[in-house]
């Protein structure tokens, strides 16, 4: 059974830094591309970084380029979302994400709040 548990969620000030941590089990992480996702409220979740199987290609949200960083432990079955020079703006519930076909899975979110 796929399971995905989020965490490293908390309150930051602006211009602050958070790791967000994805463990995974129940399937074959290091087969699988990996997201993390975000939705603040009373909008739509929307995309915020992809990493392939093997780590070797990311892709961001414009939104999020240079800020942020995805990686992922192949040993740990854990995929990370370093976020520097957070913003007002990216607060939100973070979600980890796997397409194991033909389902979409999603962890349970971890909050990140950032506000003065």
């Amino acid at each position: 059974q796929v399971h995905l548990v989020e965490s490293g969620g908390g309150l930051v000030q602006p211009g602050g830094s958070l790791r967000l941590s994805c463990a995974a089990s129940g399937f074959f992480f290091s087969s699988y591309a990996m997201s993390w996702y975000r939705q603040a409220p009373g909008k739509e979740r929307e995309l915020v970084a992809t990493i392939t199987s093997t780590g070797e290609s990311t892709n961001y949200a414009d939104s999020v380029k240079g800020r942020f960083t995805i990686s992922r432990d192949n040993v740990k079955n854990t995929v990370y979302l370093q976020m520097n020079s957070l913003k007002l703006e990216d607060t939100a519930v973070y979600y980890c994400k796997v397409r194991v076909l033909p389902w979409n899975y999603w962890g349970q979110g971890t909050q990140v709040t950032v506000s003065s």
